[in-house]
């Protein structure tokens, strides 16, 4: 659990301050469970340019509860947290102060939303708060407010979740429940996760990653982890500490950040998924008349595919598919499957014979349209997908061809403002994995929206 706070104070000098406002909400690393907000009489002037930057004045908080009033909500608040602030340092320094003025010795651990965005959101202008949400497209109301601050930090601190992919941040804080010496049981893990869609991280006792997978029912997933016979999942079941998660909404974002991360962060009973699951792959080539053939053939780096699959049957079932949608001879494609249409003549076996009816160049244009739609080669596109909420949409970037990553957004000018997208995007490895995972995507999805730019 973290305390994502905020304070404000009266300004002067150092260690002379007091609190004028604090704001707290408690995150579980998914959405906030609870909140505190108050006003503090710090029973000290507030510095003049102190008002005008805050618009809080002494007049405000002469009604208000002084901090020994609220220092047992505090107390409740964090115990047990891990305090998130932007410039922790600062509010940490705050806080400790305010309780050994009342002889209490304030102690937590502190993760700073300035550090983690300069290691993880590399190359801004600005590591302010109100410079930086703005350039990354997170809304922002009552700036220079606790309350406002410290939601704009949540937000933040969500994306930057998203972002860690090694996920140092989460495993620091499975240490410290590990720390304590409390190791929960297999049904009260199941319990407590989500049967939604997501991706989701299983540690052992040490804190480390030995297993990373996606679902469409992340609760159920485990639930068959727990209860397999398999040689993996007895494993599994001897070593599991805790089982943390990522919802995604989407299954195309589950499906590439489960790609990826095993790639980064190797688990040791992922190992069969480290390498490439696309074995197969779809070419075309042209033969001696000039048509242009689809050939599935075994998957070959130095020829240029058009798409990839992960089996046989896979294969066949697309190629029936595409053949049928862009009125194509099977017989070109190598498939000799009884009781199947021919592009152009309804009989059981297509024998090739109908190829004559029809120019090359002709033919070979419908192929090429197959080949456009689903190839990214040089195209500029986001692929817009459900997100975690109603209100939210996930969105996958590819530049000039190339895939850059996805994002979460919840406000249309964060997708059409190129720049921000590109800040707010998780970066991803353009290799043929995530290439495959997202045109296979495409092939199989009705829901996904194309946008063109």
């Amino acid at each position: 659990m973290y305390a994502i706070l905020d304070i404000e104070t009266t300004g002067g000098q150092f260690n002379e301050e007091g609190i004028t406002e604090i704001a707290i909400y408690k995150f579980d690393g998914h959405e906030v469970v609870d909140q505190f907000i108050s006003l503090v009489n710090p029973e000290i002037p507030i510095q003049p340019f102190v008002v005008k930057l805050t618009g809080i004045n002494n007049a405000m908080l002469r009604s208000a509860p002084k901090f020994f009033e609220v220092a047992k909500r505090i107390i409740e608040m964090t115990n047990d947290c891990v305090i998130v602030a932007h410039n922790a340092s600062f509010d940490y320094r705050i806080l400790r102060t305010e309780f050994r003025r009342l002889g209490y010795d304030f102690e937590a651990r502190t993760l700073c939303t300035v550090e983690l965005s300069k290691k993880l959101i590399p190359e801004q202008q600005s590591y302010s708060l109100g410079k930086l949400v703005r350039a990354l497209g997170i809304p922002m109301a009552d700036r220079h407010r606790a309350s406002g601050d410290a939601m704009a930090t949540v937000k933040l601190f969500k994306m930057l979740l998203e972002k860690d992919l090694e996920k140092e941040i989460v495993k620091d804080f499975i240490k410290l429940e590990i720390e304590k010496g409390i190791a929960p049981k297999l049904l009260d893990i199941v319990a407590s996760l989500p049967a939604k869609t997501g991706t989701y991280y299983i540690h052992n006792e040490k804190g480390n990653l030995i297993y990373i997978g996606k679902s469409r029912n992340i609760k159920k997933r485990i639930n068959q982890h727990f209860t397999g016979t398999s040689a993996k999942c007895k494993k599994i079941q001897a070593e599991v500490f805790t089982v943390t998660y990522d919802e995604t909404g989407s299954e195309l974002i589950a499906l590439l950040k489960e790609s990826e991360e095993i790639k980064v962060n190797k688990p040791i009973h992922n190992r069969t998924q480290r390498k490439s699951i696309f074995q197969l792959a779809l070419y075309a080539e042209k033969d001696e008349k000039g048509y242009l053939n689809l050939k599935l053939q075994k998957a070959d780096g130095r020829k240029k595919e058009i798409t990839s699959f992960t089996s046989l049957q896979e294969g066949k079932n697309a190629l029936f598919r595409i053949t049928s949608h862009y009125n194509l001879c099977q017989k070109l494609t190598g498939l000799y499957v009884s009781k199947t249409n021919c592009f152009q003549y309804n009989i059981k076996e297509c024998d090739g014979a109908c190829i004559g009816e029809i120019s090359a160049e002709e033919y070979n244009a419908r192929v090429q349209g197959f080949i456009d739609k689903n190839s990214f080669e040089n195209q500029n596109m986001v692929l817009i997908d459900r997100g975690r909420t109603i209100n939210e949409r996930s969105a996958v970037l590819i530049e000039n061809g190339i895939y850059k990553g996805y994002a979460f957004y919840d406000l249309n000018y964060q997708i059409n403002n190129i720049e921000i997208l590109k800040n707010i995007i998780i970066p991803m490895q353009n290799n043929r994995d995530i290439r495959n995972i997202i045109q296979g995507h495409v092939r199989k999805s009705k829901t996904l929206k194309i946008i063109r730019f």
